[in-house]
């Protein structure tokens, strides 16, 4: 019997090309392969689950991978490796523009773990959007179900089609995080608050809102929190949201037990367990955005940090 991971990941690894004001430079990239760097730099054991083509760009991301100790699983290689064309702006903020062929096969082998997560262009895109919503509901038979919408609403289409595909892996997940800023583009006018405890009710365990500098919100059946942003000095969100992502997952692995015993474990947080999940979270994310690109902490990068705060 082969090994249960930690984490396995099915999503998107591309190439963002990222223009700033000092000119443009090509780097590995994907939300969700994002996460799962955050989660080997953690010292998890996790696996990636992505079309990337044998080209000197997928050989790139292969290579990026493998620095932080993630295996990449092949599902299917496309004609060239995905590329986001990504403009930074004087605040550090992206914005994208896609060439991804997301095509899966059916189904698509994902290996066993105790995580499933997947989300943004991968969950949303068609026609892989469908096979990676079919790999969740298998998923859940043997692993916690982790989703970040991560919208692109380039590559989404309406928001009526994109609410719709949102809320049914929503209803599948146990864990879901999304920034305000998705929140808002799928639900105009709806305060954060509101979409979580919507969320809640149509089944996740636990849903997360985060708001950069504003701090972020989780949600479950027992608890409301609100965590204050770590201030730090930033030189780019890129990564910032999935370093979040994947230091929480560590978090939650963090609690012992079967898959079972996770998934209550993870329904039952409550105003005592939730808040030091997303506090750690954030000082993970604070650390990101202090760096140029996605380059998230190591597990002893997190521990000097907390040390050097409860000195200070």
């Amino acid at each position: 019997m082969s090994r249960q991971l930690d984490v396995v990941v099915l999503g998107e690894a591309l190439i963002d090309i990222v223009t700033t004001s000092a000119g443009a430079a090509e780097r590995p990239g994907g939300s969700p392969a994002n996460v799962t760097v955050a989660l080997g730099r953690l010292g998890r054991d996790t696996a990636l689950v992505a079309r990337v083509a044998d080209d000197e760009r997928g050989r790139a991301l292969n290579d990026w991978l493998s620095a932080s100790a993630v295996a990449l699983h092949s599902a299917g290689s496309p004609e060239r490796t995905a590329t986001a064309n990504a403009v930074i702006d004087a605040l550090g903020n992206a914005t994208y523009d896609f060439d991804i062929d997301w095509v899966l096969p059916e189904p698509v082998e994902v290996p066993a773990a105790r995580i499933f997560h997947t989300g943004s262009v991968a969950a949303t895109l068609a026609p892989g959007a469908d096979e990676v919503r079919a790999a969740a509901e298998r998923a859940r038979a043997t692993a916690l179900v982790s989703y970040d919408p991560n919208i692109r609403p380039a590559l989404t289409g309406g928001v009526a089609d994109a609410r719709a595909r949102v809320e049914a892996l929503v209803a599948l997940s146990d864990v879901v995080k999304a920034s305000a800023e998705d929140a808002a583009w799928l639900y105009p006018g709806v305060a954060p608050l509101e979409v979580a405890r919507e969320w809640v009710a149509l089944g996740t365990g636990l849903a997360v809102i985060t708001d950069g500098d504003a701090g972020s919100l989780g949600v479950t059946a027992h608890a409301t929190v609100e965590i204050p942003a770590v201030a730090t000095r930033v030189v780019d969100t890129v990564g910032a949201g999935d370093t979040f992502m994947g230091t929480l997952l560590d978090g939650i692995l963090n609690i012992a037990g079967d898959t079972a015993e996770l998934r209550a474990a993870v329904h039952a947080l409550d105003d005592a367990t939730l808040p030091p999940l997303l506090r750690r979270a954030a000082a993970a994310a604070a650390i990101t955005v202090g760096r140029e690109g996605m380059d998230p902490p190591t597990r002893e990068d997190l521990q000097r940090s907390a040390a050097s705060k409860e000195s200070a």
